[in-house]
Formats: structure tokens, C-alpha cells, sequence
């Protein structure tokens, strides 16, 4: 059944939504095939849904971990943006350095980045038990906000014709691509690398069973030897790593620069992603395929079929509530009051 649930939350959603498009006067075969089948199409379609893979698993993976130890990073969106502002410092302040060691550098660059984004959450949450889900989510405001500031001063590109962005960067800051003739880059293999170590860590460690200790039961943990800081510290800082790492893969592979279009909701889908495979490491990239499928396939709808973005948005977000629905009568069981179990 907990294998059940994502399906049948897919179901809920298709049939949902089906009512939505049908109320909204659109041809509903046409936006579904736009939605859930043209991103399957063609190679090219495909190989836009494997490149939008890559940051949704990297992601997603890393929040799951603290998810499981209930700690709720709601900040992975700002992490993603400071990890792409990190890595996009090297092609900025060196435009002409060359060598194979440029993109390297700004992926460990990223990572650097999404995780110290994590840590004041972290430092707020272990010594002045500040709730981590308002303080990463006002971190990602912040984050968005330096992003504009860098974006339309001290880094913007002068022969960029007043847009804000930085310059392009050069071929060495570049990620190789994976498959020629495609976008899709190196990234996507970083990623079930990813998934595989999460799934090492997550089913095979002592330490994840402390972790999760950690943040699950305090208490127990405590009477054991275990540590709830570093639970939470580990939560938050995994997450910012793995969110910052998204970041620098995008500005270094598929765009180039650094834009405001950066922040394109990654973080937050991440979040749909995670519960949607069920916070287990290879749940997650089953999710995180289908999330980058309706990714691509919400572009087709809205071009082919006329449906308007926000309908794409509340297809995911109906994806999410269903499933909460579904694993709650999977975990838990209804009981009659007054009466006998049901």
C-alpha cells in the first residue's frame, strides 16, 4: 500500500484536475497528452525532462533526510540561489581563466554556499529553538533579495543591454554535456550518485539511525548517547549541500549565467518531490522524474492547449495533498467513536 499511495495520488490528481480543465472550458484529452505524454514524445522532449531531473533529485534527496528526521527544511529554494550565486563568483571575478578545473570549482563552490545558507537556520533551531520552517523560508526571501541586489549592481553585465544578468561565462565554466546534441550535462549523473549514497546512508548506516533517533525522539535519544543537535545540524546542512550543489550545476550547465530567472521554483517542488517518493531514496527518483516530466509537459500545455500556469501549479500541488491523504490511511487506521476499531 505505501507503494500504492503515489499511484493512487496520481490517479486522484488526473481525476481532480480533470474537473478543473473541463470547468475551466479546456479540452481535457489535449492537455493531458500535452501534460503527461508529449514530454515523451521526442528525444528532444525527453532529454528536456532528463536535464530538468537532475536539480529536482539533488534536492529532493537532501531534504529527505531531515524530512525523515522531522526536520522541515522549507528553505531549500534559497539555498539553491546562493549555491548558484557561489559558483558564479569564479566566472564573474575571473572571466578569463581557463582549465578543466573552472566547473569543479563552482560546484564545490555551490555546495559551500547552500550549506552556510543552512546554517543560520540551524544555529537558530539548536540554541534558541527557533522553528526552522519560518526561518529558512524568510532565508530564501533574503536570498532572493541578494540576488537582485547582485544582479542589478556590482554584477551586472555592462554589455548586457541593461538586463539584469551577469556576463556569460566562459566555455572551461561550462558542465560537460552527458548526450551530444541535448542540454542534458554531467549534473544528472552527479545526481544518482546522489541518490545511490542517500540510499548507502539512509538503509545501511548505524549513524542515519542515530540521526533519525535524533530527531524523531529526542528523549530516547538523549537516554541512548545520541545527539538532537546533531541531528538538526546534520538535517539542515545536507539539505543546504545538496540544494547549493543544484544551483551551481544550473548556472554551469544550461544557462551560463547568472539570472533572476534562476529561482524557478526547484526548492519548492524538491518538497512535493520528497513525499512523493515517500522520503525513500529510490521512491525519489521515480518522483522526481515524474515532476520534471510535468515540468516540461506544463510548458507544452500551456503553448498547445492555452492552460494558464497557475493550473500546472495546482496539478502539483494536488499531487502532494493526495498523497499525504493516501499514506495517512496507509500509516494510520480510522477508529468509530464510541464504537469498535473500523
Amino acid at each position: 500500500m505505501a507503494v500504492a499511495a503515489p499511484l493512487l495520488a496520481l490517479f486522484a490528481a488526473i481525476l481532480s484536475n480533470l474537473i478543473l480543465f473541463v470547468a475551466m472550458g479546456k479540452d481535457p484529452g489535449a492537455v493531458f497528452y500535452a501534460l503527461l505524454l508529449e514530454p515523451f514524445m521526442t528525444w528532444s522532449g525527453f532529454s528536456e525532462v532528463l536535464l530538468k531531473t537532475a536539480p529536482l533529485l539533488l534536492i529532493a534527496q537532501g531534504l529527505a533526510i531531515g524530512f525523515r528526521a522531522k526536520v522541515f527544511n522549507i528553505g531549500a529554494e534559497g539555498q539553491f540561489i546562493l549555491g548558484a550565486i557561489f559558483a558564479s563568483a569564479i566566472p564573474v571575478y575571473f572571466p578569463q581563466a581557463t582549465g578543466g578545473w573552472i566547473w569543479p570549482a563552482m560546484l564545490v563552490m555551490g555546495a559551500i554556499g547552500g550549506a552556510l545558507w543552512a546554517v543560520v537556520p540551524a544555529f537558530w533551531r539548536v540554541r534558541l529553538n527557533a522553528n526552522e520552517i519560518l526561518v529558512t523560508l524568510m532565508m530564501s526571501l533574503i536570498a532572493v533579495q541578494l540576488l537582485n541586489y547582485l544582479l542589478l549592481g556590482p554584477w551586472k553585465d555592462p554589455m548586457g543591454f541593461n538586463f539584469p544578468q551577469s556576463v556569460m561565462f566562459q566555455y572551461d565554466a561550462m558542465i560537460p554535456i552527458l548526450f551530444p546534441g541535448t542540454r542534458v550535462n554531467v549534473s544528472l549523473l552527479l545526481a544518482f550518485l546522489a541518490a545511490l549514497l542517500a540510499w548507502i546512508y539512509m538503509q545501511r548506516s548505524f549513524g542515519c539511525y542515530q540521526f533519525l533517533v535524533g530527531g524523531l525522539a529526542p528523549k530516547a535519544a538523549t537516554y541512548a548517547g545520541f545527539s538532537q543537535s546533531r541531528a538538526i545540524w546534520l538535517s539542515l546542512l545536507i539539505g543546504g549541500f545538496a540544494a547549493g550543489l543544484a544551483g551551481a550545476a544550473e548556472v554551469a550547465g544550461p544557462i551560463g549565467q547568472l539570472q533572476r530567472s534562476i529561482s524557478t521554483g526547484y526548492g519548492y517542488a524538491a518538497i512535493i518531490v520528497a513525499y512523493l517518493g515517500g522520503l525513500h531514496p529510490l521512491g525519489i527518483v521515480a518522483s522526481s522524474f515524474l515532476m520534471a516530466a510535468l515540468y516540461i509537459g506544463g510548458d507544452n500545455a500551456m503553448v498547445s492547449a492555452d492552460l494558464p500556469v497557475a493550473a500546472v501549479r495546482v496539478f502539483q500541488g494536488s499531487l502532494l495533498v493526495f498523497y499525504l491523504a493516501a499514506i495517512t490511511f496507509v500509516r494510520f487506521r480510522l477508529v468509530r467513536t464510541g464504537g469498535a476499531p473500523a
